[in-house]
């Protein structure tokens, strides 16, 4: 039973300690951040583009920016009205500000600098775990996942009505522009400074997005050609190249394939004409049927006919899903999601290890994961040599080795290149998981496939993978994926909170993406109880 209240006296001229430093407990995570920013990465690029010393009020110190941002965005805030309002009520926050509250403006201003900022910091950071040991790279895993961007997919328009709206658009401007002029003259109505000016109107997002369509479609168009052309030339020299063919060059392969046909069975006629002829009524076999009766010259017809329709329907079809842009991010795109639907966003790829580091991450607008597999792996064994060099030595006195084991990929990376190219060894899902299991137990059990054309698959690259995910090293290595390379996803968008990015146009919003990995890093470093003030406090020391 207690004795009674405390008492609430809201008009004490004081109630915090007048020590920020007992404002908060001494393990509480925003101390070592504050001391990793402040102490342990280089904020040099944070001060190259102030000038102090000249007229006027000073101002932030973009080191206390720089950490004001890292812990929002740990903590899942965002929004830069959010982030001065926490400045306010957040002990936390208040403490790294040191009740200097920025106002929303400076924040946003600063926010905007992450291009120059974000790629050093990522770095070391990465440098910064290493040293504590982490970055075990014996087994990694890579994998994608749809970020939302700071547009609508309502704001996506066809190249047919980006045309309109341009043309609408220069015409409102000239008629805007003979009224001023019947009104003002030569003089102007007001005066609006050059840097009050927005360097990114409607206008100017959309002749970007029209652009940006136009592009594209003559590089997709002159890749297809260029593609095309190679395979016809190569089949017309008697080197057909190996692979899919182009869709492009489906119709005059098969006509020259046709051709072909046609003038080998002419010349197993007239072989037979001029056996007959010199023989003199010695026995020569059967005259070979004309050229339009010949089977395989059908079937040559037929592959023709095919193709030509094919080719019929996709000139019919070219039209049918127009291409878009959006108006508000020209470089965002429509991404398809898992269960359906899409989103306007764009494709982070990221490398994790086993302990849980990004150690390689691109933000992309690429629908599709496969091509992406050779740059990122690149830049992941990059970054594994890196911290290598960084991590201290392991039981033996010896550096331990910097190179990855074993690379994790799902079925979105499954190409016969990507299975091929140089590179760490790989396993590489060749269908679903579950799929993946049943081969596995299949396997096990000694069945087949019974589809009697095993020694032909075995032949590629993607048989070959799938008969090694369907043993039983295979598979057990494989289960690992899902548990390395989701884990940081779904720590971002659920912990953190992140879903949508605030930076709009893809230089600013990879830096966003990112400086959200670092700060995901720095995070997973305090939560494995790796990044601890005796930590901090070792590596400050000066080497003995």
């Amino acid at each position: 039973m207690a004795k009674g209240y405390r008492p609430v006296v809201r008009d004490q001229v004081f109630l915090f300690p007048p020590d920020m430093r007992e404002w908060l407990p001494e393990d509480h995570a925003v101390w070592l951040v504050i001391r990793v920013v402040e102490e342990h990465l280089d904020t040099s690029a944070v001060h190259a583009g102030r000038k102090t010393g000249g007229a006027g009020a000073a101002g932030y110190d973009p080191v206390m920016l720089l950490t004001l941002l890292v812990w929002a965005y740990a903590c899942g805030v965002t929004s830069s009205r959010r982030i001065e309002a926490a400045c306010r009520a957040d002990v936390a926050f208040r403490v790294i500000c040191a009740l200097d509250v920025p106002d929303h403006v400076t924040v946003a201003r600063f926010r905007q600098e992450f291009p120059g900022l974000v790629p050093e910091m990522f770095t070391q950071v990465l440098v910064l775990c290493a040293k504590l040991g982490m970055g075990q790279v014996g087994t990694v895993a890579l994998d994608g996942t749809k970020i939302a961007a700071s547009a609508s997919k309502g704001a996506n328009r066809t190249e047919e009505r980006l045309r309109k709206l341009a043309a609408e658009r220069a015409a409102a401007h000239a008629a805007a522009d003979a009224a001023e002029d019947e009104l003002f003259g030569d003089a102007r109505g007001d005066e609006v400074p050059p840097e009050a000016a927005d360097p990114r109107t409607r206008d100017e997002r959309i002749a970007a997005a029209l652009a940006d369509l136009e592009a594209e479609r003559q590089a997709r168009e002159a890749e297809e050609n260029a593609r095309a052309r190679a395979h016809v030339e190569a089949a017309a020299a008697g080197t057909p190249v190996p692979g899919r063919r182009p869709a492009a060059a489906a119709a005059e392969l098969a006509r020259l394939r046709l051709d072909r046909e046609s003038a080998a069975q002419q010349a197993r006629i007239d072989a037979w004409e001029q056996r007959a002829a010199a023989g003199a009524g010695k026995k020569t076999g059967r005259r070979p049927v004309p050229p339009q009766d010949c089977a395989r010259v059908k079937n040559a017809a037929a592959d023709l006919e095919a193709a030509l329709a094919g080719h019929a329907q996709r000139e019919a079809a070219a039209g049918a899903p127009p291409r878009v842009r959006n108006i508000t991010d020209p470089d965002s795109r429509l991404m398809p999601v898992r269960g359906g639907g899409f989103i306007q966003g764009y494709n982070a790829q990221n490398v994790v290890t086993e302990d849980g580091l990004v150690i390689a991450t691109r933000l992309t607008n690429d629908t599709t994961d496969y091509r992406w597999y050779e740059p990122m792996i690149t830049g992941a064994a990059a970054a594994a040599a890196m911290m290598a060099a960084h991590r201290p030595p392991g039981p033996d006195g010896e550096p331990e080795p910097g190179k990855i084991g074993l690379v994790l990929a799902d079925a979105g990376y499954c190409s016969a290149h990507n299975l091929t190219c140089p590179g760490p060894d790989r396993l590489i899902a060749t269908g679903k998981h579950r799929g993946l299991e049943k081969n596995a137990r299949t396997a096990a059990d000694g069945g087949q496939d019974g589809d009697g054309g095993e020694d032909r698959q075995e032949e590629t690259a993607i048989a070959a993978m799938t008969a090694r995910l369907a043993t039983e090293d295979g598979i057990t290595a494989y289960r690992q994926r899902s548990h390395i390379a989701e884990t940081p996803h779904g720590h971002i968008k659920h912990n953190m909170g992140l879903r949508q990015l605030s930076l709009r146009g893809k230089r600013k919003a990879a830096a966003e993406w990112d400086f959200t990995v670092t700060v995901a890093n720095l995070l997973k470093a305090i939560t494995a109880g790796r990044l601890t003030a005796q930590a901090l406090d070792r590596l400050a020391a000066p080497a003995s």
